[in-house]
């Protein structure tokens, strides 16, 4: 495994841990390996990144439902709790919030069973991602919060690349900009594989399989 380094920002309970080498994800190759296991599944950690985000909407947005995805289901709760709290910024104070996670069929398209439906059809729902890059995961949940009659008020995440999806802000602790020199390329046009430098590992939201 390579060597690991984190990133930290002003918060001293949120950082990056990332990797440098050649992974392959679903839909890219890239030279980093960003790992969100510990701000996903850490409670101190899912607070932080909560704090971080939470700001963007807390003013300006009513929110009725976050949809996680990625594992996103504590940071999304820390998220909720934030929203809901009696402060006389919040547009959500005292409001219930749901929290919910899509089920995956074959193709990687999202649904939800009739007795979530209901916390999407009319819903005002926040989309929460460990990582957005391609962006398909997101345009995925987009889709699916459309399809069940939802209405997008935001894209969240840990970590992006991208500013927008589908015409809606992306907003997020890190980026790009925090690394110097990520790149990401499609499969068939990755020019680390051109050099014939192996892949190191398979990475996807669940983490990372050396190979």
């Amino acid at each position: 495994m390579a060597k690991e380094f984190k990133i930290r920002t002003k918060n001293q309970d949120v950082f990056l841990r990332v990797q440098k080498g050649h992974f392959a994800t679903m839909h890219s190759h890239t030279n980093y390996y960003i790992d969100v296991t510990t701000q996903k599944m850490r409670l101190s950690e899912a607070k932080a990144v909560a704090a971080e985000l939470v700001d963007e909407y807390k003013m300006t947005t009513i929110v009725d439902t976050i949809l996680c995805i990625d594992g996103m289901e504590v940071v999304g709760t820390c998220i909720a709790e934030d929203l809901t709290k009696d402060e006389y910024v919040n547009m959500n104070a005292h409001q219930t919030i749901y929290v919910v996670s899509p089920e995956y069929i074959s193709g990687g398209q999202m649904i939800f069973r009739d007795n979530l439906v209901p916390m999407l059809n009319g819903k005002r729902v926040l989309i929460l991602a460990a990582s957005v890059t391609t962006g398909k995961s997101a345009l995925a949940a987009l889709d699916a919060v459309r399809y069940y009659g939802g209405t997008v008020v935001g894209v969240a995440a840990i970590f992006a690349t991208v500013d927008e999806c589908d015409g809606h802000p992306v907003n997020s602790v890190f980026d790009p900009n925090d690394l110097g020199d990520y790149e990401s390329y499609k499969p068939h046009q990755c020019p680390i594989c051109a050099k014939g430098i192996k892949i190191e590992a398979l990475v996807n939201s669940f983490g990372y399989s050396a190979i």
